[in-house]
């Protein structure tokens, strides 16, 4: 379905999973690593998307995605406060990331440029437990590339959105990127990306990258 609400604030965590955080050579953290996009960032993932394409290598991320509809307070389960859920992309501009992280500068222009945020469709969120029952993956082109579980996060859902309300605010509208598996690499143009909850796909486009950015 389309988007239930209009997205208010786009919250990221990076490295939540031990294996994605080793295959890119960095520490796990010892507190959820949050950064966000602008809203513009977010793109329904479905017929084509198109993305920086002369700034680098762009990667891909799929990652489950939770939409909440009302204030999240200390205490309130999820169940009570987030109304739906979807797979998502957090794409990466990694060359210009690499960049900017060695000189110490903000994430924005590697992880904040237009369509950076791709949303599949919206499902009904079932609850914490039956969510960590099944695996959300991505496929480029048919072929399984990532595939992840809430139960390998390093930083439990609970604890993520706990930690958002806390520092930042957590409210109707907020969609919040839970983290990324294993598995993250570089896309191409014309790649069809599809995004897959429990086997179901929930959205697919293909890649454009654009060179007159």
């Amino acid at each position: 379905m389309k988007n239930p609400t209009p997205i208010r604030n786009i919250y990221c965590v990076g490295r939540n999973y031990r294996l994605h955080a080793a295959e890119l050579g960095n520490a796990v953290p010892e507190r959820p690593m949050i950064f966000t996009k602008p809203t513009h960032a977010a793109v329904p993932w479905e017929r084509e998307a198109a993305l920086p394409g002369s700034q680098g290598s762009v990667h891909y991320e799929a990652e489950l995605v939770l939409l909440f509809a009302k204030p999240y307070e200390p205490g309130v389960s999820l169940d009570d406060v987030v109304s739906h859920f979807t797979v998502g992309l957090d794409f990466t501009l990694r060359d210009v990331q690499d960049g900017i992280k060695a000189k110490g500068y903000p994430w924005l222009p590697a992880k904040g440029f237009k369509n950076s945020a791709g949303l599949g469709a919206w499902l009904p969120f079932p609850g914490t437990a039956e969510l960590a029952e099944k695996d959300f993956s991505l496929r480029i082109g048919g072929t399984e590339v990532q595939r992840g579980n809430v139960r390998d996060m390093v930083f439990g859902l609970d604890e993520l959105s706990a930690f958002v309300a806390a520092h930042y605010g957590l409210g109707p509208g907020d969609a919040l990127f839970t983290g990324t598996p294993a598995g993250v690499g570089r896309v191409s143009d014309g790649d069809e990306l599809t995004l897959l909850w429990a086997e179901e796909s929930v959205g697919s486009a293909v890649v454009r990258l654009k060179t007159d950015e």
